[in-house]
């Protein structure tokens, strides 16, 4: 009886177990969000006729009428969702750590926001509308721009010094490259040459698109060495 007790004692719950699978889950969608998000952005433009990586914004592969929106549509918004998923991941990892709490619920309000870029604030396609007409699209994305930046801020201290540095790094890049995106809106608006802007928004949005993947691939080893600790103890 002793014995079948301990035994008892040190089996491992289902609860714990079943939750522990659901956060890793939750953790890798984010991996899985950025991931899908380069994709979509690469196969969307190869579907579009004279698209330039170069100089043509991400956002107008999902432009009201543009070849490649029925395309990129559900898998931008597939990203968004995954993305959400992964907020809430952060924000069940930050129950002891404020600043991945904080992180957590802010991702998740970026991701949300975020899912409506493709179904209800799409922009004009290059030179059919106005600076005003895609006011609602470029609001949209300044919030979620500044979620997003908030998040790596306040994320920056929740991982160690190695993370710390990168975000401080990611937050540069995301918030410069980001203005200089921004001082093309009246040129894309009017239909005009935006020469290399192509470049400057994908090396910020895939900087913060790399920040999400590395925190949740650093979360993940965590809940890792955490659930060890746990079946040995």
């Amino acid at each position: 009886m002793t014995t079948v007790g301990a035994i008892q004692q040190h089996a491992p719950s289902a609860a714990p177990v079943a939750g522990s699978v659901v956060r890793r889950a939750l953790l890798t969608a984010g991996v899985f969000s950025s991931v899908l998000y380069v994709f979509t952005d690469v196969a969307g433009g190869l579907r579009y006729p004279g698209y330039s990586f170069t100089s043509q914004a991400i956002s107008e592969l999902m432009a009201r009428g543009a070849p490649s929106e029925s395309f990129v549509d559900p898998l931008f918004l597939a990203c968004s969702l995954l993305a959400v998923a992964f907020g809430v991941g952060v924000f069940l990892e930050g129950r002891v750590n404020r600043s991945l709490r904080i992180t957590g619920a802010l991702l998740t309000i970026y991701a949300a926001l975020g899912a409506t870029g493709p179904t209800l604030f799409e922009m004009n396609q290059r030179g059919a509308g106005t600076l005003q007409g895609d006011a609602p699209h470029i609001i949209l994305t300044a919030i979620i721009a500044l979620l997003l930046m908030l998040a790596i801020g306040i994320g920056a201290s929740a991982m160690g010094q190695r993370f710390r540095m990168f975000s401080y790094v990611s937050l540069f890049i995301v918030a410069f490259f980001g203005a200089l995106t921004g001082t093309f809106a009246e040129q894309l608006a009017a239909g005009q040459p935006t020469p290399d802007m192509g470049i400057i928004e994908r090396v910020c949005i895939y900087a913060a698109m790399l920040w999400i993947a590395v925190l949740g691939m650093a979360l993940l080893q965590r809940r890792g060495r955490a659930d060890v600790r746990s079946a040995l103890s």
